[in-house]
């Protein structure tokens, strides 16, 4: 007999698994567990790290210090293992200082013309990590953004190449992440933005781009984008565009075609020299619930969360007042989810007998400033990445009461059809798992699991979205929705049980793992 599909037996399978451990743990034990996860105790945990004192949580700071050694002490007295440095719960990674040098520059030259744009008058880094060596390269042109996502540079050969794109401000946002991160995976080597931000504003962000700004040492990839962003003044790059046949002033038109095209006989330069002008280091609290199986527990599943947030106006995180209030206390954003890992360990440190897999709880720093802590911890995993077999990932998860939370990958993996039945099968939980809602603002490469999912581990991001107290002082614990986070935390909860018993661990879609994976050149 020949068998066409075995997917549906497979998964019945993995559940026949998990139902049997499950009895073995007992209705009673899981739902035990699961209710010890309660709004009042979030609702109090939060308000200890989005106090005042705490100054918002800045990386890196005293502040965030302290938050970590809190969250450390919850997981010695759940009775965690540790997963840092030396035996304790706290990894740190080192933070280094550097001060931009005012000679450095970006360039593009070619048929007798020569545009040189100063940092800190004509340009300014935007995003990334500016590259150690100076860097040369032919041109291709990006007018405007291109509208074919999936194939957004057509045939035109990338490797070796830094990008010029031409496009109005307004068009330069989130929408333009994964777009770079195709070129990188392409074999960009940088890319410039040539746009037409007003004058004054433009020279104020350049002027601001000079300050020492942090970088994670020991991590050749950090945040969102594994390379280099520069923005340039449209008028100071008019003359050698025309050079090339192009009119700057046309391409940034509202009615301008999008293209791609390579400008033959044009090379660009970037050319950016830093000074190290101090030292720090940041954390990540860890703690690790050894599994049940004597031959699963080597295999991991990960909750994470990030415990940093934007600090006060001092912090150059962007923190701004809002009349007398000037800390960003960050009470959703991340305190929801990063006391949802806490809650999450805590209710799983109850469970008799433990999940067949081991479970590892992280909270980590330097989300806020590019993905640092959980970069640094992809690169340097304290437990191997090919054996963790999922992130589940909580930012964000206590506003918006609308009973129902983003899912944010459900389509790339497993880990979403999983999902979707976890919350099937517990109508109490009154939670509606939808997908993203806001794909204009690209959440998949803006909170921690996209570092885990780029090296392979198939990951679920839990949110309630975006809110008008988004990175203001105005997002504080008496806006939280301490209830409904208790039935979001409650959902994951289950999820991570069924996916921590599971024989079967959670497996890629392959046209995401090509795109997402492989495409970052993680195999």
């Amino acid at each position: 007999m020949v068998l066409r599909n075995l997917g549906p037996l497979l998964a019945i399978a993995g559940l026949a698994a998990s139902a049997a451990l499950l009895t073995a743990q007992s209705v009673p034990s899981v739902q035990r567990a699961a209710e010890t996860i309660v709004a009042s105790e979030i609702h109090d945990r939060i308000a200890v790290i989005a106090d005042d004192s705490m100054r918002g949580r800045a990386t890196p700071s005293p502040e965030l210090e302290q938050v970590a050694a809190y969250i450390a002490d919850q997981f010695r007295s759940f009775g965690l293992a540790p997963g840092g440095d030396s035996g304790s719960f706290i990894q740190h990674y080192a933070i280094r200082r550097l001060s931009v040098d005012t000679n450095s520059f970006v360039m593009m030259m070619g048929r007798g013309a020569h545009g040189h744009w100063l940092l800190g008058r004509d340009a300014f880094v935007a995003f990334g990590q500016p590259p150690a060596e100076p860097v040369t390269a032919p041109v291709v042109l990006v007018a405007g953004v291109p509208s074919d996502t999936a194939k957004p540079f057509g045939d035109v050969p990338l490797t070796g190449t830094i990008v010029i794109q031409v496009a109005p401000a307004q068009l330069l946002g989130n929408n333009l992440v994964p777009i770079i991160a195709k070129a990188v995976a392409g074999g960009v080597r940088a890319w410039i933005a040539v746009t037409n931000i007003p004058a004054q504003s433009f020279a104020q962000i350049a002027r601001n781009s000079l300050a020492p700004q942090y970088e994670v040492a020991g991590v050749s990839e950090h945040g969102f984008l594994p390379t280099s962003v520069y923005v340039v003044r449209d008028s100071a790059a008019m003359e050698v565009l025309r050079a090339a046949g192009e009119d700057v002033a046309a391409l940034l038109a509202p009615t301008a075609v999008p293209g791609v095209r390579p400008l033959p006989g044009f090379t660009a330069t970037v050319d950016v020299r830093r000074t190290v002008v101090g030292a720090a280091s940041a954390p990540n609290a860890i703690g690790i619930l050894e599994g049940s199986d004597p031959q699963l527990r080597s295999e991991y599943v990960l909750f994470t969360g990030h415990m940093d947030h934007i600090g006060v106006p001092s912090s150059g995180e962007g923190c701004a007042p809002v009349g007398a209030d000037s800390i960003c206390n960050g009470a959703d954003d991340d305190g929801s989810g990063t006391i949802g890992v806490v809650e999450l360990a805590e209710a799983f440190s109850r469970l008799e007998p433990r999940p067949r897999r081991s479970l590892v709880f992280m909270t980590v720093s330097g989300e806020e400033r590019g993905l640092w802590g959980s970069s640094y911890y992809a690169s340097h995993p304290e437990l191997p990445l090919a054996s963790t077999v999922a992130d589940l990932n909580t930012d964000m998860i206590g506003r918006n009461p609308a009973d129902g939370v983003m899912a944010i990958g459900k389509e790339h993996s497993s880990l979403g059809a999983l999902v979707d039945s976890v919350a099937a099968r517990h109508p109490e939980l009154r939670i509606r798992v939808i997908g993203d809602t806001m794909p204009q603002e690209q959440l998949f490469f803006r909170s921690d699991h996209f570092n885990f999912a780029r090296k392979g581990v198939p990951i679920l991001f839990f949110t309630t979205g975006l809110h008008p107290d988004y990175h203001r002082p105005t997002d504080s614990v008496d806006k939280i929705d301490a209830e409904q986070e208790a039935r979001i935390l409650r959902l994951v909860f289950y999820l991570g049980l069924d996916v921590a018993n599971a024989t079967a661990r959670p497996t890629w879609n392959p046209v995401s793992r090509r795109q997402i994976v492989e495409g970052a050149g993680q195999q």
